[in-house]
């Protein structure tokens, strides 16, 4: 009985050839164009919109680092503030090891 369900589930393998090899080149070859095409069409709007939409975050940016550290600090002509509470203290540098001054032997 496992013999009769065997014989009826079985597949067909399709053999290679050339035609099949030609079609499955000419179908790249055709997607390849048509993304190609596409891309030309529709990348530049894409690029145009993620660049405006960069160009606006760093404007909101700028206006937001301006808008707390200028707003704050009373403008007088006769008098220049400067905010050092977002100063950045000056790194360290790490000491490694001695230097060590080598002289060439001939």
């Amino acid at each position: 009985m496992d013999l009769l369900i065997l014989e009826k589930n079985y597949m067909i393998m399709q053999e290679a050839s050339f035609t099949n090899l030609f079609k499955t080149i000419m179908w790249i070859i055709a997607f390849y164009y048509i993304f190609k095409f596409l891309a030309k069409i529709f990348l530049p709007v894409l690029v145009k919109k993620a660049v405006e939409k960069a160009g606006e975050n760093f404007q909101r940016q700028q206006q937001y680092s301006q808008g707390t550290t200028w707003q704050k600090t009373p403008i007088n002509n006769d008098e220049i503030i400067i905010d050092t509470a977002n100063a950045k203290k000056p790194r360290e540098t790490k000491k490694v090891g001695d230097y060590v001054d080598y002289e060439e032997i001939d």
